[in-house]
């Protein structure tokens, strides 16, 4: 008989793994320390090392005295680094859809929702900035716009706002070129429920389940329909009608954020013309009023 006493007496026993030995050195030191914090290290703190810290903390860099530059360019890192997320958890949720996952696509969606909440609030950092502050430093940062934002960018194209001469303005960017490309050229989060959908049987037109993914999506009568359909059956457990309302969930929050975007603007500047060469106001209003996914709104009026 096979003795137990130890991993090493049986060579069947599996090995301890590495995440398993982590755990049994924190349990260790808690128990010598009796729960008290480490507080000696011979250099950087784990924490610092791990989450960039310094390396993040260094990368403000007001141009101006002006007190509320500091906000603006703060609030303008915590979006992009919240585009980076909300990009990563639509495109797994668009992923999953092409894979047939639906669950999986619902968790995406749901992360992807609580990370455009924290983006939405982002906005508030900026509420109180006035016309005043903003001029003080506003040509110190000459053309450059929002509209630059490549991470944005992404977003956009995920969302089916495709346009090739929206990669042009980042061409001396290799790396962003490709990865604006990759996205460019795949199908978006809609296209993907759109083609879960026909292989569900569902009336979606040919026409939406293999196109030039490159260009934006147009609205379709018959694509609607093929939503009505799905709004027929409102159980709590159809798939496919979960995947409506979250992907409404998800559109509600973009329009959320243009339309913060458009007040943010018109508080700080008024109709002023944008430092990236657009009319500013006009511009963000047209892209406020532009529904997502607009067949799930449009249906809405003949449920």
């Amino acid at each position: 008989m096979l003795s137990t006493t130890s991993a090493q007496q049986c060579p069947y026993a599996p090995a301890e793994s590495g995440a398993e030995d982590a755990a049994a050195a924190r349990a260790r030191r808690a128990e010598s320390d009796r729960g008290a914090p480490t507080l000696a290290f011979e250099r950087n703190t784990p924490y610092v090392d791990y989450a960039g810290i310094d390396t993040l903390l260094d990368l403000q860099h007001p141009r101006t005295d002006e007190p509320a530059e500091s906000a603006f360019i703060i609030t303008t890192q915590v979006m992009e680094l919240l585009f980076t997320l909300v990009q990563e958890r639509w495109e797994a949720a668009r992923d999953a859809l092409e894979a047939d996952d639906v669950p999986a696509a619902l968790a995406r969606l749901r992360s992807a929702c609580n990370a455009q909440d924290v983006l939405n609030h982002s906005w508030g950092l900026l509420t109180d900035m006035t016309p005043t502050q903003f001029n003080r430093f506003r040509d110190s940062f000459g053309e450059a716009s929002g509209f630059q934002s490549y991470g944005y960018r992404k977003l956009e194209f995920l969302l089916g706002n495709k346009s090739a001469a929206m990669v042009r303005p980042h061409k001396a960017m290799g790396r962003v070129v490709a990865e604006l490309t990759e996205i460019l050229e795949r199908p978006g989060l809609y296209d993907a429920a759109l083609r879960l959908l026909h292989r569900r049987g569902l009336p979606v037109p040919a026409a939406a389940v293999e196109r030039d993914w490159t260009v934006a999506y147009a609205p379709s009568a018959e694509v609607e329909r093929a939503w009505l359909k799905v709004y027929e059956d409102d159980r709590p457990d159809h798939d496919l009608f979960l995947v409506a309302e979250a992907l409404v969930d998800v559109a509600e929050r973009v329009t959320r954020w243009r339309h913060l975007h458009l007040m943010a603007v018109k508080r700080t500047m008024g109709g002023k013309p944008g430092s990236g060469g657009s009319n500013g106001l006009k511009w963000l209003a047209r892209n406020a009023e532009q529904d997502v996914f607009p067949e799930l709104w449009s249906l809405r009026g003949t449920v």
